[in-house]
């Protein structure tokens, strides 16, 4: 017999969801099928398997220890002993030359609960992994939370994960959840629009007037690009974006940007359509402008930057904090702010 005491950062899954994450191997029915038959028990009980279990809870499985281990896919090893720096999902080990130590440097710590942390992502990092030898954002996670013993030996049936994405060459605040119940909580935000998220962006040409612009946004899954509408077409999804303009200069503008919608690459392909693409912004931007910031500067990607989050909604536990995070714009941000005469703290009209 296994028994297993559930921790803190697994409590408030349904016991038949947690159940699978521990025993990738089995099938749901056959896991039902031992819960009926009282193979597996919650607390000493039979279970149904929609319960939500709870930081201390007891299941015991009444399984053979060879049986256990083709479940779990580690046959062969002793179940019972997993060490600590093992890697909970994945068999290849993200690749971390010098380019990902590089980044990996960058990355800093902006704010941290029990359930919560909220890292900076530098540009040219990956939220997460597009393939097996990538690196990425959390996978760093994943070694910090190790590291400062979050994921506690033996723990399998959760693990910490970012809750936002950001694009690869895109900066700023991620979200992650280490608990269950901080990613259930950062999920509802997310759903029910509790989250106002603030971008900050350096766009080609002078603009002059705050707005809010809408439009219909079509997405090539084949091409990872998408268009901007100004009228509803078919597969079409409403969008919304507000800015505010910071400061201008003759060939540029600094601007605030608030999603109120949140597609892939809304800002940058729906200030794009309006005339204003985000400078270093290759595939929906000016090529010529974007190579001569390149030549000057060596920036080779948008100017755009996770800024300001601000947790207002009615959530119990984000309104007991009133959480706003900044992440300052980084280094080669400000130095196209100067490139192009851009100021943070002025607004000139």
């Amino acid at each position: 017999m296994k028994e297993i005491i559930v921790t803190k950062a697994e409590a408030g899954q349904r016991f038949d969801r947690y159940l699978k994450k521990y025993m990738p191997e089995a099938a749901s029915g056959f896991l039902h099928k031992m819960l009926r038959k009282k193979n597996i028990k919650l607390n000493g009980n039979k279970a149904e398997g929609n319960e939500k279990i709870r930081e201390g809870d007891s299941i015991q499985i009444y399984f053979s220890e060879e049986t256990l281990a083709k479940f779990t896919g580690r046959t062969g090893r002793n179940v019972s002993s997993v060490s600590k720096d093992e890697r909970p999902v994945g068999k290849k080990k993200p690749s971390t030359g010098k380019r990902e130590e590089s980044l990996r440097r960058q990355v800093h710590l902006l704010y941290a609960t029990e359930d919560i942390l909220i890292f900076h992502k530098p540009a040219g990092m990956l939220t997460q992994k597009a393939r097996p030898e990538d690196d990425s954002l959390n996978d760093y996670l994943l070694d910090y939370c190790r590291k400062n013993d979050i994921i506690k030996e033996g723990t399998t049936a959760f693990r910490p994960s970012v809750a936002n994405r950001l694009d690869r060459n895109t900066s700023g605040i991620v979200l992650c959840g280490i608990t269950t119940a901080g990613l259930q909580t950062i999920s509802r935000m997310l759903r029910k629009r509790e989250l106002e998220k603030y971008y900050l962006c350096i766009v080609q040409g002078t603009m002059r007037e705050d707005r809010k612009i809408k439009g219909w946004l079509i997405k090539d899954e084949k091409k990872n690009t998408v268009t901007l509408s100004r009228r509803p077409a078919e597969g079409a999804s409403p969008v919304e974006t507000w800015y505010q303009v910071l400061d201008t200069s003759p060939e540029a503008t600094f601007l605030k940007v608030r999603l109120i919608t949140g597609k892939s690459h809304q800002i940058r392909a729906h200030l794009a359509s309006e005339g204003h693409p985000v400078l270093g912004d290759y595939k929906y931007g000016n090529r010529a402008e974007n190579d001569r910031l390149k030549r000057k500067t060596g920036i080779n990607y948008q100017l755009l930057h996770s800024y300001e989050l601000k947790m207002t909604g009615s959530d119990a536990h984000a309104a007991s904090r009133m959480l706003h995070v900044i992440d300052p714009p980084p280094a080669p941000f400000r130095q196209a702010m100067e490139f192009y005469g851009l100021s943070l703290n002025e607004r000139r009209r």
